[in-house]
């Protein structure tokens, strides 16, 4: 699973100009799933996601987590993520986890979220949607769970 982490001041995400969530201070995570990725992965990126420390204490030090600042979390699937443009100029997205796979670990990966105690928006699964950001920094950080170290934590689907 890929996941880029930006930290914003707001963000928002629409489906055919209807608003489906919209968060204030907090994190924006664009989430791809590949072929291969399960449970383990998706246990991966909530604790890392949730406990990120990429938000400034009182002496401007990236030291607080989305937690610490109880702000909220707008995750948004994005199979581009997966996009390989390696080869041409059109991308391939051979390795990019089918929608009926993809979909049950993206939920996994909310109701992890949630059960860390984090406010959670969603974008829509396999719609074409507008996603607004104000990334506050700029902060943006990109997750790979084939990247992991050795701790995880479970988060059961």
């Amino acid at each position: 699973m890929r996941a880029v982490v930006q930290r914003v001041s707001q963000g928002e995400v629409s489906v055919d100009k209807k608003v489906l969530a919209s968060i204030g201070q907090g994190l924006v995570v664009l989430l791809g799933v590949a072929k291969g990725d399960n449970l383990s992965d998706v246990n991966y990126l909530v604790d890392k996601i949730s406990n990120l420390r990429i938000f400034p204490d009182e002496d401007g030090k990236l030291n607080l987590s989305v937690k610490d600042i109880d702000g909220e979390i707008l995750v948004v699937p994005q199979f581009t993520l997966f996009g390989d443009c390696r080869k041409g100029r059109r991308p391939s997205f051979s390795e990019a986890a089918s929608s009926n796979e993809a979909v049950v670990l993206y939920e996994a990966v909310i109701e992890g979220l949630k059960k860390e105690g984090v406010s959670v928006g969603t974008g829509k699964f396999q719609a074409m949607m507008q996603v607004e950001i104000v990334n506050d920094g700029p902060v943006t950080i990109l997750l790979d769970s084939t990247e992991r170290g050795a701790k995880s934590l479970e988060y059961g689907v």
